[in-house]
């Protein structure tokens, strides 16, 4: 008897190797070195503009920019928790006679990311407002990530457009799993189908989106840290 094949762990954050899994695997066991990966991304135009954020002259701060203070920061910890409360939230059951595919795992995904993107970016935008608020360096440093904000953002987006379709795809693999196996002389009605994919299914989504979540909030972390007193 064959022995089943486990594939080793896939290193790296939680969103790459949940997103690995329900690819069937597909993901690379090793990652490329992280300067080539960059250079594939960066552009000589942006990799001056980078150049010169870190060397050259701070802009002044914006004129509605405010001082950091401590409702700033319970204000992401706020928008952090109303995200991560809408990727939790169990969707309702597919009415009786509604086709029940993908399509609206689809688009609920999709809503769940725009909500996502939208408010991590401002969120984003006015911690670095306030960052050049700081000083000299705290200010090169908001120049900074607005420059890898807008190098990196095109190719991060993406590569997130890509998640819709592979939570799609897991949700027909496990339905399709799910479905009663005819076996001859028994009824059809016999055999009732599993109904804890949907379950499963619920539990993976939540997983990959909270972790995305996490990937997202990772800059804005970073801006806290600066900003926070030392």
């Amino acid at each position: 008897m064959a022995k089943p094949q486990h594939r080793p762990p896939l290193p790296g954050p939680a969103f790459i190797r949940l997103l690995a899994e329900f690819a069937d695997g597909q993901g690379t066991p090793t990652s490329p070195d992280l300067s080539d990966r960059l250079s594939q991304w960066v552009d000589w135009n942006r990799a001056v503009a980078l150049s010169r954020a870190l060397d050259g002259r701070v802009p002044p701060p914006p004129a509605e920019a405010v001082a950091f203070d401590a409702a700033e920061a319970a204000e992401c910890v706020r928008v952090r928790s109303v995200l991560a409360a809408a990727i939790v939230q169990q969707p309702d059951p597919p009415k009786p006679g509604a086709t029940d595919d993908a399509t609206a795992i689809r688009q609920r995904v999709v809503a769940l990311q725009r909500s996502m993107q939208a408010n991590t970016g401002r969120l984003r935008g006015r911690l670095r407002d306030m960052l050049s608020l700081a000083g000299p360096e705290l200010g090169r440093l908001a120049e900074v990530d607005a420059v890898m904000e807008q190098t990196l953002s095109p190719r991060e987006q993406a590569l997130l457009a890509t998640v819709p379709a592979l939570l799609a795809q897991h949700f027909e693999r496990l339905r399709n799993a799910a479905l009663p196996t005819h076996v001859e002389g028994e009824s059809a009605d016999a055999m009732p189908p599993d109904e804890g994919w949907r379950l499963r299914f619920n539990h993976a989504m939540q997983s990959v989106l909270l972790a995305e979540l996490d990937v997202r909030f990772q800059p804005i972390e970073g801006l806290l840290a600066a900003l926070r007193p030392r």
